[in-house]
């Protein structure tokens, strides 16, 4: 058995998990946790074997559990002893974390400073970092922040139209989802050896957009939390202000309230009053339905125009995660809204969920690309292994 790295990526409604030679190589285990909420699964996979999915019964009632279930079953697979190191998507590194670095009690205490900012994401990290060290006390932890991707971006696309004084307080944008693009960015290199100028949907229970230039991060649809941007499963994306103040004047909501209706009555659940699973919304015959899914297209390709005029034109659109990668329709009604932009999308790859799916000849390329946030943390902790 080699030394092996772990990667854990615990979001707001999944965990997910993959184990990678130290050296280069392929993986050699990949598995998740979903359905936390409802009738939570384990599907695993085992380098030369099939698909596993079971139950998890009562071994999963909430996140806590399932990071600990999730953990448990990468470690009864591999040997522990040679375990080398791990590393973990967070999701807030503010503006001191732009590098993959070491969790230390110092820098733990530091990440939890940023709780309020990340409330589905960053509570979740830090307990995946303390039940890793609970379970494997002399392994190295390594933090890999989805913010980090976005750090150099030009400075008036990390800044809002505030005062100064609240800037310097750490009030700006920051941008999510920056492992996720780190990855479309590698695909494309490895494909079409750039990308160029290149707009990528990460498109799942948390959703945003991001233009980049060359792989390089210059605008993205987040801002200072995960809130914002275009709708997603239970989080509203951009809202105005005013409605803010008005549901805690007028409306006498406290800031709990509040919170709970941001995080997680919002979006495609909030205008459904159904769910805010996407596949649900699509094979429901309810209009509330059918209105959110396109509610959730127009808001898409609206913010597509906007990245467009970041970046002076498009010339490939990738669409990866959950929804990106397995809902045809969303797709198909994206790119109708964005003929105008020179988008045409051919139905027969599209429902075939292939690897690019524009119709021949078409004057912007657009690609699926697999989300591998995993194993993006794997090359990090290579890179440091290296140096």
């Amino acid at each position: 058995m080699p030394e092996w790295l772990l990667a854990l990526n615990v979001g707001s409604s999944s965990v997910k998990f993959a184990a990678f030679p130290r050296a280069a190589g392929s993986e050699l285990l990949r598995g998740g946790v979903s359905s936390i909420d409802d009738q939570p699964q384990l599907r695993l996979r085992r380098v030369g074997e099939g698909l596993s999915v079971g139950s998890c019964g009562a071994l999963v009632t909430d996140l806590r559990t399932a990071i600990e279930h999730a953990l448990d079953s990468a470690l009864s697979c591999l040997d522990r002893s040679k375990l080398v190191a791990v590393g973990h998507r967070i999701v807030h590194g503010g503006a001191d974390f732009t590098r993959p670095t070491l969790l230390t009690t110092e820098t733990v205490e530091a990440l939890s400073q940023l709780e309020r900012l990340a409330p589905l994401h960053q509570p979740a990290s830090l307990a995946a970092i303390d039940l890793v060290a609970r379970h494997a006390p002399d392994v190295p932890q390594w933090g890999c922040f989805d913010t980090a991707f976005h750090a150099a971006q030009p400075r008036f696309n990390q800044v809002f139209a505030l005062p100064a004084e609240l800037a310097a307080r750490g009030v700006r944008r920051f941008g999510f989802h920056g492992l996720s693009y780190e990855h479309a960015a590698q695909v494309m290199r490895q494909r079409y050896g750039g990308g160029g100028r290149a707009i990528v949907a990460h498109l799942g229970a948390g959703a945003s957009l991001c233009a980049l230039r060359d792989g390089v991060s210059v605008a993205t649809t987040m801002g200072m939390t995960p809130l914002g941007g275009i709708p997603m499963a239970t989080r509203p994306g951009d809202l105005d202000p005013g409605a803010i103040l008005y549901l805690l004047e007028e409306l006498g909501m406290s800031i709990s309230e509040v919170r709970d209706v941001l995080y997680r009555r919002s979006g495609l659940l909030g205008l459904s009053s159904e769910s805010g699973d996407m596949q649900r919304l699509l094979a429901s015959a309810r209009p509330q339905a059918a209105e959110a899914v396109s509610f959730f297209i127009e808001s898409v390709q609206r913010e597509i125009a906007s990245l467009a005029a970041a970046l002076g034109g498009v010339d490939t659109l990738v669409f990866t995660a959950g929804v990106g990668e397995h809902a045809p329709v969303v797709r198909a009604g994206i790119g109708a809204a964005c003929a105008w932009l020179g988008v045409r999308i051919d139905s027969a790859l599209n429902e075939a969920n292939a690897d690019e799916i524009h119709v021949p000849g078409s004057a912007i390329r657009v690609a699926v690309v697999r989300a591998d946030e995993e194993g993006i943390i794997a090359k990090h902790l290579r890179d440091i292994l290296l140096s």
